[in-house]
Order: structure tokens, then sequence, then C-alpha cells
């Protein structure tokens, strides 16, 4: 009895101890066995507003992998929100389910209410594997969702414009390489071709990018290649080029990954792409690669539910994704004239900005 009691008090203080490295608030689990609903929602930070971020559905392997994804994605939405100067918190959620199986109305309209139930605090959204009519479902259970259709006065899909701030970040990145920002004849490397790598293939090959992609899923590689004239390769990690583009899942510059890669820029659209920031970070610099912080430059999708969940207008969030543009060049130079890695550059931008509203928020 007493062995048992004792592995239950370190499950527990180990739960705690992944929670609180990133000091996050609140973490709920989300369990239905009818629905067969799994969920994990996470609060980062709420200094600038209530947490903002979408739920990904994924066949986690195990649950730790599934706690250490929502852990690392929602500290991200904290930076992305405080980076961009939204008025915003960073929060996300997972569904563990294989979301071409495992999806239901009843199970996401389930999720629904533990997203309700949270009063306002997490506000949901679409990810990787939901879609806008999920979202549907959702909002038949609550009000705080964004990421809604069209139809029903949001904004749609935020893929285009998610690819369009990547895509700023990506210029920003070349101008600060190469003195100009023109992407023709720019070899680029695009990891992931879904949702949002298929726009950014779209966008570099109107400036007559030379584009190279690679994907799991051979339909989307097909895609790009008979409609864009990108060429399909399979390892696009040690590929000659100017630019690599992660676009699939995280952790992807790593040990194994950074040593082989051949290009003076990283700029893509996955979620925490450095496997250890105060390592890889590092690495990157060293080897003269100029890495465009992926929370800022795949802030896109945020900032377009963002102007939806305050009455959606296009052009405002166009505009407002543009200026990633600048951002870049911002943390570009404060990397350079403080000699750190441009990871822990745009932190410190966006842990200023946090930091600044606690202190106003605790004198009113």
């Amino acid at each position: 009895m007493l062995e048992s009691s004792a592995l239950a008090t370190s499950a527990e203080w180990d739960l705690f101890s992944k929670v609180g490295k990133y000091d996050h608030e609140q973490v709920l689990v989300c369990n239905d066995n009818k629905t067969g609903l799994k969920a994990i929602i996470a609060i980062h930070n709420s200094t600038l507003g209530p947490g903002l971020g979408g739920t990904r559905m994924w066949n986690y392997g195990t649950e730790a992998e599934a706690i250490r994804d929502v852990l690392r994605l929602s500290r991200g939405m904290t930076y992305k929100a405080s980076i961009s100067g939204l008025n915003l918190g960073g929060a996300k959620a997972v569904i563990i389910g294989d979301a071409s199986v495992d999806k239901t109305e009843s199970l996401m309209r389930r999720f629904g209410m533990f997203v309700n139930n949270l009063g306002g605090k997490y506000i949901t959204a679409e990810d990787v594997g939901t879609t806008t009519q999920d979202m549907e479902y959702v909002n038949m259970e609550t009000d705080y969702v964004v990421g809604l259709p069209v139809s029903r006065g949001g904004g749609g899909d935020p893929s285009p414009i998610t690819a369009y701030g990547v895509y700023m970040g990506m210029k920003a990145s070349v101008k600060k390489q190469y003195g100009s920002d023109s992407l023709e004849g720019k070899r680029i490397g695009i990891m992931g071709v879904g949702k949002v790598g298929m726009h950014l293939v779209e966008l570099v090959s109107k400036e007559n990018a030379k584009v190279f992609v690679s994907d799991i899923n051979k339909h989307y590689l097909n895609e790009a290649a008979s409609k864009y004239g990108a060429t399909v390769v399979d390892d696009i990690i040690g590929l000659d080029q100017d630019i690599f583009a992660p676009c699939a899942l995280g952790a992807i510059l790593n040990d194994d990954t950074i040593p082989n890669l051949k290009c003076s820029i990283v700029a893509g659209a996955a979620n925490n792409q450095l496997d250890k920031e105060d390592i890889h970070g590092p690495m990157l610099r060293k080897k003269g690669i100029a890495y465009a912080p992926d929370f800022l430059i795949n802030a896109g999708g945020l900032i377009n539910v963002y102007s939806e969940w305050n009455g959606y207008n296009r052009e405002n969030a166009i505009r407002d994704t543009e200026k990633i543009y600048q951002t870049t060049l911002d943390i570009y130079h404060k990397a350079d004239s403080m000699n750190i890695h441009t990871q822990a550059a745009a932190n410190a931008i966006a842990e200023e900005r946090i930091a600044l509203m606690a202190h106003i928020h605790s004198r009113i």
C-alpha cells in the first residue's frame, strides 16, 4: 500500500513539474466515455486576455506525447499573441484520436461543452485535424469559438492568411540575408504541403522561386507538382537550398537535422520547430542560418481569427499580417545587436510586453 501511494505521489509531482516548466496557469483533462472524447485544454497565460488557440486532433502514440504537445503549443500561443500586439493570452487544446476515424459530431459538441465550462477563459478554433465544420459543431454548445465558415459570419479557413504571414517573414529574411526581398530564382524547400504549405507554394511560385516539396501525402505532392510546377524530393532537409520552410509538425530542428541543413534561411509555418530552444537556436546562429521564429511568422492565422472575434474584416486581418515583415527585421536587428539567437530575441520582445501589461493591471 505504501509503495502504491508513493508511486501515485511521484506521478502527480511529475505532472506538476511538466505544467510548471513553462509556468502554465491551468490544464483541463476532458473525458467522455460515450463519445470517446479524450482531450486536454492548456491555458498558459491570460495576462493579455483570454487564451485563444486551436484544437488539434492527432493520433498520439502516448498520453505523454499529447501533454507535451499541448503544453508547448499553448506556450507558443502566448508568445505569438504578444509579439503580434494582440490582446490575447495563450492556450491550446488537443484531442487524442484519429481524425479520419474517431471524429464525430457528438464528440466535437461534447468538447464544446467543456470549452463553455471555462466561461471564456479559453476560445477555441480549428487546427490540424479539425475543420470549420467541426467548429460549427463546437459552436452549437459554446460561443467561445472562432474559425467559423464565412456563411456563419466567420473568416473561414485561416490557412491562406497563415501562409501569407510566413511569406512576409520569408521575404524579410531574404532581405536580411541577401539585401533584396525578391524570391525570384531562390531555391525554396517546403516540408509539408497541407493547407498552409500549399498556399505558401502558390505564393512563392508567383515570384518565380524554384520550389521543392516533400510530404507523406502523395496527393498533396501531385497537386503541388501539377498545379505549381514544384519538384518532389525525398530528402528535403539535406537539399542544397536557399530557404528551408518546415510546414509540418514541430521539433524538426534538432541535433540530427541541423548539421545536415544546406540553406541560409529557415522560415516555415510549423509550430515549435526548435526541439530545444536554448540549444538549437544557437546552433542555427553559429551556422550562419537566419531563423525566422515560427511563433511570429505563422501568426497570420491567429491574427485572422482574432479579427473574427472582434467583428471579422478580412482587409484588416491582411493589413495586420503584413506587419510581420517589419517585426521579423526588428528581431534580426535585436539578435545581431545583442549577439543572441533570434528565438531568444523574439521571446524577449514578447515577454517584455506581457510584463508591462501585468504591471499596468497590478496598478489599476
